[in-house]
């Protein structure tokens, strides 16, 4: 029955882990373990099972790992709720509705002697507000939920040159907490915030610094607020519904826990770091990745190439190029190339040249080498046939790393030809 009910929820954890394969079997059988793998035991009622996930080329991350470990505490908690006989298709649509959530509000409570039904409570709000229009426009709200004294965080708050309008009494965070508009129409979590502290009570709202100067793809992930979570106690984190009707949850170290078409992912850093490690130099993988980041929520689509050979063999590789000879577009192009990612994001094009069509090929320096590039598919060995994208960035790979954001949010690693983790 465990292993029944685990099928129910085998595509969720898949689809987490970026499409690892998984599985729940019995005994205690300890297999090798390497970095591309995770191997956890669980005992259900009374019996021992392991749980495992593989993925090959992308290895796994720490906070994969740990995500796993509160995944099967709450499996073991459910399955003990519905061990009756004929609840079987009950607990099988609980597992498959809930327990996504109920990991994600245990993995942020933390303490695990204490509940994490406030959290939890918070969540499911904003997962119905997220279904809110307001005279036709999707309803926006975020909060900061932070994790040391309402003194300390003062403090922080006049530090990074923010304001801090203080609520007395504090306000819980109950299931009437929106009935009131407001609360979605004016702290729009992006410039306003609600603060609370992690026993779910509003203490103040919190509106970020109008001097302070962010490039497009900072606002877009939230790179001030991942400061003030850094610095908010341990265990602190924000979580917003945006205008794409997305729950964002920000946590420390830099990662995020997002709630895309009914289904929780992770964006973790340490996934792109690890897939481009000895590709491209470091500085450039942390700009690009949030470059991607900002692209998939913002439903840009994009193929990126990072290519080890010189300009000689790429040109070997090019069909053609988006806008052809075009005089101004020949002039844009070369007013660009040689540049940095880092210096591409400094001058607030980078978003755009991405977003362009044709592909983008980036050095191992981080430098372009070419954009609106129109790769030609006849140089690989095979190709995974779909989309223009989807070709593309297959045939690419078999010449360097390469990123491909689709136009409806997804971003997928590709290597040799094939697709090796999946975001959203």
């Amino acid at each position: 029955m465990p292993i029944t009910a685990f099928d129910a929820i085998r595509g969720n954890i898949s689809s987490f882990l970026g499409g690892a394969e998984v599985d729940l079997l019995p005994g205690d059988t300890i297999s090798a373990a390497d970095e591309n793998s995770i191997s956890e035991s669980i005992s259900i009622e009374e019996h021992p099972y392991r749980f495992t996930a593989r993925r090959e080329a992308v290895s796994f991350t720490r906070s994969e790992a740990a995500f796993c470990r509160e995944l099967l505490t709450a499996f073991s908690g459910l399955y003990n709720g519905f061990q009756h006989e004929g609840y079987s298709a009950q607990f099988r649509t609980a597992l498959l509705a809930s327990i996504m959530d109920i990991t994600v509000a245990r993995a942020l409570r933390g303490d695990h002697r204490k509940g994490f039904w406030p959290i939890q409570q918070l969540i499911q709000l904003l997962k119905n507000l997220s279904y809110q229009r307001y005279e036709g426009k999707p309803a926006t709200t975020g909060f900061i939920v932070h994790r040391t004294t309402l003194p300390l965080l003062r403090k922080l708050v006049r530090e990074r040159r923010h304001s801090l309008m203080p609520l007395q009494p504090h306000e819980n965070i109950s299931p009437a907490f929106f009935n009131n508009p407001l609360p979605y129409r004016f702290v729009d979590g992006t410039n306003l915030f609600f603060v609370a502290n992690i026993q779910m009570q509003v203490t103040g709202v919190l509106r970020t610094s109008p001097t302070a100067m962010y490039t497009d793809i900072e606002r877009l992930t939230q790179r001030e607020i991942f400061s003030m979570v850094r610095r908010a106690g341990r265990g602190a984190f924000a979580v917003t519904v945006n205008d794409a009707s997305e729950i964002e949850v920000l946590i420390s170290p830099a990662k995020l826990l997002v709630r895309r078409k009914g289904t929780w992912a992770i964006f973790d850093p340490d996934i792109f770091r690890s897939f481009l490690a000895g590709s491209i130099d470091a500085e450039s993988i942390d700009e690009l990745l949030w470059t991607v980041y900002a692209l998939s929520k913002e439903r840009h689509g994009t193929v990126i190439l990072v290519y080890d050979q010189g300009a000689r063999k790429l040109a070997a590789l090019k069909k053609g190029s988006v806008g052809g000879d075009d005089p101004i577009g020949k002039l844009l192009i070369g007013r660009v190339k040689r540049r940095t990612i880092s210096e591409l994001k400094r001058a607030g094009i980078l978003l755009r040249i991405l977003s362009a069509d044709g592909m983008t090929v980036f050095n191992t320096s981080g430098r372009l080498m070419e954009t609106g590039f129109i790769f030609d598919t006849s140089h690989a060995r095979e190709v995974v046939t779909g989309g223009g994208r989807t070709t593309a960035a297959s045939a690419a790979s078999f010449f360097g790393k390469v990123i491909k954001v689709s136009q409806d949010g997804p971003i997928e690693l590709y290597q040799d030809g094939r697709s090796v983790y999946r975001f959203g």
